[in-house]
């Protein structure tokens, strides 16, 4: 029989980690604020990190703390005795980046496990035997490998614990290790302030050189420069250099207007260096038969529901493939309720075949449902579920009930306020209704069914 990896799972807070559990991670990671790379939106302080430690250790799951971040000399002085109290808590290992740190601990605390953060970027069998020699546990593979690469790392290094990404957002930088937060914010990626810069909207500026060597906005109808272009591109014949190849554009963040950047966009605007996000249920099965150790999900600032949906989905592809059923396609339908930039699977496929295209095209294609609520209590009275809105529905709405048990789906016929008075529409974000959802919905979400 094939051996389940391990399901690790993002905990952005406590209520976070307790979700992942609740649908099915073995294990979650959380970071110190100054020593991850999430200081920012991170309420892990040492009373958190504690707590987190001891609940999961009594519900019999692993607490890693990560310390991945790339220290300069100043974190570098205050980092053993910063760690000392986290290590008296006992985390099931730490998770760490950096060369001089990583040999620090394991002067100090050889008997603490230390797992390679992704962030080490490691890419060939040879750096996983390094590592593995200087008595580190477990190696958090680069994203930047194929299936078959990380099958001949697995073959090579049969003892040694290997760890893959298989959703969330991916930074089109190697690793993870970028600069464009720190140049446009002076806020350091490599020590946990990205402010993702990528991500940002941004807007394009015709521009042309002066004779002072500057560059200077000039107006222009970017469809029709396109047009122009295009034709004149055609008519090239053997001259494949497109003709706005070489030309100069500016581009202008939304919030912060006439600061111009050196660019290209379509009719849809320029979102400079922004990737899809991750999914890669559908490479579970291949993953389980390469024998992958820990199966890990990124997102320690994603919602409540991010971890719990994502922790089902994982969690039902990974028992599949171990008790040897095919992949359940519906699962890419359940990854679509969540907010995405468009899914993709990464480096994990360099070529898809046309069948494989067409299937996940046919299950992927629109966005399946929305998240709406979530169970805050029930009436021990009339039986009713207390909900905290977050997102519009109303009666007559289809809705899925997601339950650390198992779905189900329910039509809305009748909803109240919380003082008992007929209501039609949860108008959104802010509200408590009531809605009679049945038995055993505590800790259950709703999502409406698009």
């Amino acid at each position: 029989m094939l051996k389940a990896p391990e399901l690790l799972l993002p905990a952005g807070t406590l209520d976070k980690m307790r979700a992942a559990f609740d649908y099915g991670a073995d294990a979650v990671y959380a970071g110190q604020p100054r020593y991850s790379l999430r200081a920012r939106n991170n309420e892990f302080k040492l009373e958190q990190i504690k707590q987190g430690i001891d609940e999961a250790h009594a519900r019999g799951k692993l607490f890693f703390v990560a310390s991945n971040i790339l220290p300069h000399n100043a974190k570098v002085k205050t980092y053993l005795d910063d760690m000392a109290p986290v290590i008296e808590m006992k985390p099931d290992a730490l998770i760490m980046a950096d060369p001089g740190l990583i040999a620090m601990v394991r002067e100090k605390w050889p008997e603490v496990p230390v797992h390679l953060s992704v962030q080490a970027s490691t890419t060939n069998y040879a750096a996983v035997k390094f590592w593995k020699s200087l008595g580190l546990t477990r190696i958090i593979l680069s994203r930047e490998l194929s299936l078959d690469e990380v099958e001949e790392i697995r073959q090579e290094c049969p003892d040694m614990e290997l760890e893959v990404f298989v959703h969330g957002a991916l930074c089109i930088a190697y690793s993870g290790r970028c600069l464009l937060s720190g140049y446009f914010n002076h806020r350091d990626p490599n020590q946990g302030t990205c402010t993702n810069s990528c991500r940002w909207d941004y807007k394009v500026q015709n521009a042309e050189e002066t004779d002072g060597g500057d560059y200077e906005v000039v107006k222009f109808d970017f469809n029709q420069a396109m047009d122009d272009a295009n034709r004149s591109f055609a008519a090239m014949g053997e001259q494949q250099r497109h003709p706005l190849a070489d030309r100069v554009y500016l581009i202008e963040q939304v919030n912060r207007p006439g600061e111009l950047l050196p660019v290209m966009e379509d009719e849809h605007g320029t979102y400079i260096m922004n990737s899809k996000d991750l999914r890669a249920v559908e490479h579970v099965e291949r993953l389980v038969r390469i024998g992958v150790d820990s199966l890990k999900i990124e997102g320690r600032t994603k919602s409540l529901y991010y971890v719990a949906r994502t922790a089902q989905v994982y969690r039902q592809a990974i028992d599949d493939a171990v008790a040897g059923r095919p992949f359940n396609p519906a699962l890419l339908s359940d990854l679509e309720s969540l907010a995405n930039r468009g899914y993709t699977d990464g480096f994990y496929e360099r070529h898809h075949t046309q069948d494989y295209q067409n299937y996940i095209k046919g299950h992927s294609e629109a966005h399946r449902s929305q998240y709406v609520g979530e169970v805050i209590g029930i009436d021990p009275v009339s039986g009713w579920a207390e909900i905290d809105v977050k997102n519009r529905f109303q009666i007559g709405d289809k809705l899925e009930i997601i339950h650390p048990a198992g779905n189900r789906t329910v039509e809305l016929t009748q909803m109240k306020t919380r003082e008992g008075l007929d209501l039609n529409v949860a108008s959104g974000n802010g509200y408590i209704v009531r809605v009679p959802l049945g038995e055993n919905v505590e800790k259950a979400l709703l999502a409406r069914f698009l």
